[in-house]
């Protein structure tokens, strides 16, 4: 993917001609990593950063400007003649996206982390899987009412996140630019796991709605106990676009393999349903490697997540199903999928809110969506882990490396309100982007990642980008100059 000829430019950016409950997080967490150099050196290295680097001990509770309104903005006239088609290459206005790179959205896989170190203290493979699970749908809950895009991250930039009261470390890198791939790394301060990927994000609009497939492998390793556990997110829709209200639902099967041991979690996200009663829900099953069900598992990607014993989940579901007639629920015209032909001069309606999540008695909670600020939707529905990651406090900007998103000027005019800035930055950005392609094309020279490689997935085999190490050993000078 490093050859010169895959990196032609996709204008994906959203240019403007307008103006316009349960958590771990306060559970400190010490220790450090070992001594390898490449990968361990940098917390708490005397003399290498201030002591609070990243603002540990404090992060902020609110963005700098308020949501800039989408109402006068209409991406129709932009968007009709491309339905059925990727988005890679279509500029739309700068106020439908949030003041977050994609490399920051990859970063809210963490804001659940206590799950990992959760499973790394578990004895047992089954219950370790449980908490596994539970990760892998907390790490898609913060896309709940996100209907903002995300800036497009430049070839080479990167993001990097320290949070040892959360007890991790993230370094992530934009690694090719077409096709779009954004790999990331992290690693637990007490040495408990490994958690990397890479990430091809392909967007498709159906008409009314953009389908956005995460391609890509994630990978959590457990290392106290020698585990690896593979899965791929699923598939999230964007719907109302054009006209109406915007909302957002995922779905798809999603199977989490335990590769030492063959435990299998597979996870069904329902779409919404012909009536809307399957909006955000959740359901599978943990099974052995000889498909024997061990355990059931239900919820909301949206809400909370539980697990019961396959005997009483099937009881229950029987007793469910002989009352199902005595049940009305008023029917909603649900959006429709895919290629299917849609109307886009009439808003899909958006499915009324179901009732939470039934509990079956003796169910165990596996997870619990954290609660979200008082002013989430002045602020495009951040969660409060999310309000921080564009945060740059003072004695950052000496130890970040110059391609860090936080140092991005178009995201950093977005957030504080300056969207005439943010816009002509942006425009600059992409075009200071083409022009380095042109010249690396003259040259006859390829682009060089700095923090990740290309190969295959130790467990899968599949094609995948890998961290080289070297990162938090802080020697930035070779980064290019892409701001």
């Amino acid at each position: 993917m490093n050859s010169e000829e895959e990196f032609f430019d996709a204008v994906t950016g959203f240019d403007s001609d307008h103006s316009g409950e349960f958590s771990e997080a306060n559970q400190k967490v010490t220790g450090g990593l070992g001594s390898d150099t490449s990968k361990s050196q940098g917390i708490g290295k005397t003399g290498a950063r201030p002591p609070q680097e990243n603002g540990v001990q404090t992060h902020r509770t609110s963005l700098p400007a308020p949501m800039f309104t989408r109402s006068d903005f209409s991406v129709w006239s932009i968007l009709k003649k491309c339905i059925g088609l990727e988005l890679s290459k279509i500029t739309m206005p700068i106020a439908f996206n949030e003041p977050l790179s994609f490399l920051q959205r990859i970063t809210e896989y963490m804001e659940h982390v206590y799950l990992i170190h959760k499973a790394s203290r578990q004895a047992q493979p089954l219950e370790r899987m449980q908490s596994v699970a539970a990760f892998a749908v907390s790490a898609v809950a913060s896309q709940w009412e996100r209907t903002g895009k995300p800036f497009n991250p430049l070839l080479g930039e990167t993001y990097e996140l320290i949070r040892e009261d959360l007890g991790f470390r993230f370094i992530s890198e934009q690694v090719s630019h077409h096709p779009p791939i954004s790999a990331f790394y992290s690693e637990g301060l007490n040495q408990d796991f490994i958690f990397h990927g890479s990430i091809y994000p392909k967007l498709k609009f159906w008409g009314k709605s953009v389908e956005a497939e995460p391609r890509g492998t994630i990978t959590l390793e457990l290392l106290q106990q020698n585990e690896a556990y593979t899965w791929t997110n699923p598939t999230c829709c964007v719907h109302n676009v054009i006209i109406g209200k915007l909302w957002i639902e995922q779905y798809g099967t999603v199977e989490i393999l335990n590769h030492r041991t063959g435990d299998k979690c597979v996870l069904h996200f329902k779409s919404c349903g012909l009536f809307g009663k399957e909006l955000h829900k959740v359901e599978g099953h943990i099974q052995d490697k000889n498909k024997k069900k061990l355990f059931m598992i239900y919820g909301k990607w949206t809400e909370c997540l539980w697990g019961i014993d396959p005997v009483s989940y099937e009881s229950f579901k029987k007793q469910e199903r002989r009352g199902d007639h005595l049940k009305k629920t008023k029917p909603v015209r649900c959006p429709l999928q895919g290629n299917e032909k849609a109307d886009s001069d009439v808003a899909d309606n958006v499915p009324e809110t179901q009732e939470t999540v039934q509990v079956i008695p003796g169910s165990r909670l596996l997870w619990r969506i954290n609660t979200r600020p008082p002013n989430s939707a002045q602020m495009y529905n951040f969660t409060s882990f999310t309000v921080s990651l564009n945060e740059l406090q003072a004695g950052m900007k000496e130890i970040l490396p110059p391609t860090d998103c936080r140092l991005r000027p178009d995201i950093r005019g977005m957030e504080n309100g300056h969207m005439d800035l943010a816009s002509r930055e942006k425009e600059r950005l992409e075009e200071k982007q083409r022009e380095a392609r042109r010249g690396r094309a003259r040259e006859e020279t390829a682009w060089r990642t700095r923090w990740f490689y290309q190969g295959n997935n130790p467990y899968t085999g599949t094609p995948d980008w890998l961290y080289a190490g070297g990162y938090f050993e802080r020697n930035f000078s070779d980064c290019p100059d892409i701001y």
